[in-house]
């Protein structure tokens, strides 16, 4: 399943919400040491995604600092490991004889079973995070320790995958649906443990099927990167993954479709959202057919037809005519329109 829980400072009494803050924070990841400069009128928000077995926070708040002692964690551990991306703020972090600053686009990793120390400055700190069960990460847990606290490559390779997952679902949680859960835990899991790989040179550990997830979502994400290339095709794809053209079939026959028919899909899906757009009403249809990389209009008009159940210019009234303040809204017939964030692998 796929639940939210959310609760604000601000909603609360000044008196009263740094005290409701360390416990909420308490009962959602780990008992804790916290104090603050700001307890008089602290701030701060926190929506917890629970996502299958993980879980996915977006979060900001006022500077303060977490301790996680060895008493506390006698007294509880729930055994995670717990990724921070970092969007505004500096944290300087102390686990397993690491003491680092990280700033803007910082990415870490510590463990909730040691002891560790966490000090938020300067502005407003805000990000996202990502608590996963250690028990379902392949990799030894004594290779990871290397990793603790240190800065992991986020805006690169695996990690720009991971930070990009993370910060679609935080934004776009509204396109998914609760039994979509399990299904993107798989995604957020095996994102995770192919970064700790990589980052440790240890990718020969992980399971054929986290390769071949990480893989697909890799595919994935170059495949929207060049949607505007009309010369996309399965060989440019294979070839910029370092693969085969058959191994590249393969992977998508697993999700049940074709390279050609995702790549189809993911352009419609772009266009549909161009002619919903009022700033674009203008815009030949033509012209925004190719912007996505559809060559042919008329090849186009009859993909469009063939997926929503009626040519692009209707749709377009249809969407335009429910901006407008005072009129009725106005829906096309089909009422599935897949979302254009690219779903998750599937679980075996």
């Amino acid at each position: 399943m796929m639940i939210e829980t959310v609760f604000r400072c601000e909603d609360l009494p000044r008196a009263d919400r740094f005290d409701f803050w360390r416990e909420q924070m308490a009962n959602l990841m780990a008992p804790m040491e916290m104090s603050s400069d700001h307890t008089r009128d602290f701030r701060g928000e926190v929506r917890v995604l629970e996502v299958g077995a993980a879980s996915v926070w977006p979060t900001k708040f006022l500077p303060m600092r977490f301790r996680r002692t060895p008493k506390l964690i006698r007294q509880s551990d729930p055994e995670l490991y717990h990724f921070s991306f970092i969007q505004e703020g500096n944290l300087q972090v102390t686990q397993a004889r690491q003491d680092i600053a990280h700033g803007e686009d910082g990415l870490y990793v510590v463990d909730t079973s040691r002891p560790f120390d966490c000090v938020a400055f300067g502005g407003p700190p805000g990000g996202v995070g990502l608590e996963i069960p250690k028990a379902l990460v392949p990799l030894p847990h004594d290779r990871i320790d290397q990793l603790l606290a240190r800065p992991i490559p986020g805006r690169e390779g695996v990690g720009a995958l991971l930070t990009g997952f993370l910060t679609r679902l935080a934004a776009d949680r509204g396109s998914y649906r609760p039994s979509d859960g399990p299904r993107l835990a798989t995604v957020l899991i095996d994102l995770a443990t192919a970064l700790l790989a990589h980052t440790l040179e240890a990718e020969d550990a992980l399971p054929p099927e986290t390769h071949r997830r990480t893989l697909t979502l890799r595919v994935q994400t170059f495949i929207q990167r060049n949607l505007p290339d009309p010369k996309l095709s399965p060989a440019t794809i294979a070839a910029a993954h370092h693969i085969s053209v058959g191994h590249l079939h393969r992977l998508f026959r697993a999700r049940d479709t074709t390279v050609s028919a995702w790549i189809r899909q993911q352009r419609l899906d772009r266009v549909r959202r161009d002619l919903s757009d009022p700033g674009l009403r203008t815009v030949p249809l033509h012209e925004l057919a190719a912007r996505w990389g559809f060559a042919h209009p008329a090849g186009f008009t009859r993909a469009f037809r063939a997926a929503y159940g009626m040519p692009p210019s209707e749709y377009r009234h249809l969407a335009l005519v429910s901006c407008v303040p005072g009129v009725p809204p106005q829906h096309p017939a089909r009422t599935d329109l897949r979302p254009s964030a690219p779903p998750p692998p599937r679980r075996d």
